[in-house]
């Protein structure tokens, strides 16, 4: 569990809200729920990635591991959630495909923007 304040805890996890906030507005606009469930899916998986790979970041003692499994870790991140998305593209309609990109840049510049406003506020983080 995490010592931080419930606020900022509740903040850093609005990409997840916003994913969970899609899928009424997926339904209400018609737009392609394998869209949702394909980005919100690939999402998920990068973001648990991510999450286990700060972990264990967080408990090497030497700086070297640290910098090799966090650039690991956005490289190999990047790339995979890159290649499904392309599949999704390619193999169902373009809209099931563009929903599912256009879900996936949402929910990670949502985390991007919260991570880089947040990052003072953070005590000891690689």
């Amino acid at each position: 569990m995490s010592d931080a304040p419930v606020a900022l805890r509740v903040v850093r996890h609005l990409d997840l809200a916003l994913l969970a906030l899609a899928l009424p507005v997926f339904l209400a606009a018609a737009w392609p729920l394998a869209g949702w469930a394909a980005g919100t899916a690939i999402y998920l998986v990068q973001w648990a990635v991510r999450e286990l790979l700060m972990r264990r970041a967080r408990r090497a003692e030497d700086p070297r591991a640290v910098v090799g499994v966090l650039a690991a870790s956005m490289v190999g991140r990047g790339m995979a959630s890159g290649l499904a998305l392309l599949v999704v593209g390619l193999t169902s309609s373009r809209h099931t495909g563009l929903a599912a990109v256009l879900l996936f840049l949402a929910a990670f510049t949502v985390a991007f923007m919260v991570g880089m406003a947040l990052r003072p506020f953070e005590r000891s983080t690689p």
